[in-house]
């Protein structure tokens, strides 16, 4: 280990707990950056920012482009969280929800505009290399899944 014995509490072997100064086996990492937002924030007596309120700001000065993107990035949502997905690993839910983007476009006779939610929440919980493989596959018509 990197800490000192003098450094580590003798009951566990851990930092020792308590106040003075901090030893660098007792601080916690931050980001500059952060911390001053937080000076910043917290000035007033707040409990420090918040991501609403980030999001929610006005933000000067942007084209229309960029207006447009940043309504897209606010809009943006993962998957809901599946009961039948229990685990930590979520490939099954990520193969589960582009099969079911499938199912969608082949009910709805390929309505892509329609399905665009059922595709988005496939997006978000699919690392997109999987997802630009299907796509290939699709078009090349090996795909194992389910045919549109």
């Amino acid at each position: 280990s990197r800490c000192k014995t003098s450094e580590r509490n003798p009951t566990d072997g851990g930092p020792r707990r308590g106040g003075g100064l901090k030893t660098p086996c007792q601080r916690s990492f931050s980001l500059p950056f952060l911390d001053e937002k937080r000076k910043t924030a917290t000035m007033g007596g707040g409990e420090g920012p918040k991501m609403s309120k980030f999001l929610g700001a006005t933000v000067p000065d942007l084209t229309p482009d960029q207006t447009a993107a940043l309504d897209v990035v606010k809009s943006v949502r993962t998957t809901p969280r599946d009961p039948r997905f229990p685990s930590q690993n979520q490939a099954n839910h990520c193969w589960n929800r582009y099969n079911e983007w499938l199912l969608c476009l082949k009910s709805t006779g390929g309505d892509e505009d329609g399905c665009k939610n059922m595709r988005q929440m496939a997006v978000s919980i699919c690392p997109t290399i999987w997802t630009e493989k299907w796509d290939e596959e699709r078009e090349e018509g090996t795909f194992p899944g389910i045919k549109v």
